[in-house]
């Protein structure tokens, strides 16, 4: 039977391009499924074997750290030569964008605080 192995929802395609790669070249046998028009599936990648299902686990398990590792680093080098993303750089860079999200906050904000306001009174 067919066990659900990597979720594809939200993840970059270069990430899941390297996954599929990576299962590929360890020879496990999986199959996809796409989340479809209305996204009511789920976008996954299955392992035909369920026998299989350590071992691939231990493959996918140990690339992910070594993702995270990768993203660390990369991240680290950014703060270390001063260009990491920080919210004044991002005000500079999309005010306008900056702006409309700083509304939308303050509107959610005013429409779940508004009705308790009207109680006090």
């Amino acid at each position: 039977m067919a066990k659900l192995l990597f979720r594809l929802g939200n993840v970059p395609d270069e990430e899941a391009e390297e996954v599929r790669a990576l299962l590929d070249a360890r020879g496990f046998d999986t199959y996809e499924t796409r989340a479809g028009f209305w996204g009511l599936g789920v976008a996954a990648i299955w392992l035909h074997d369920e026998s299989q299902y350590e071992a691939a686990r231990e493959v996918l398990d140990a690339y992910q750290e070594g993702l995270t590792e990768r993203m660390r680093q990369a991240r680290d080098d950014l703060v270390e030569r001063g260009e990491a993303p920080t919210l004044w750089s991002r005000l500079r860079h999309h005010p306008v964008r900056m702006l409309l999200v700083a509304a939308a906050v303050a509107a959610i904000l005013a429409l779940t605080l508004l009705p308790f306001l009207w109680l006090v009174n």
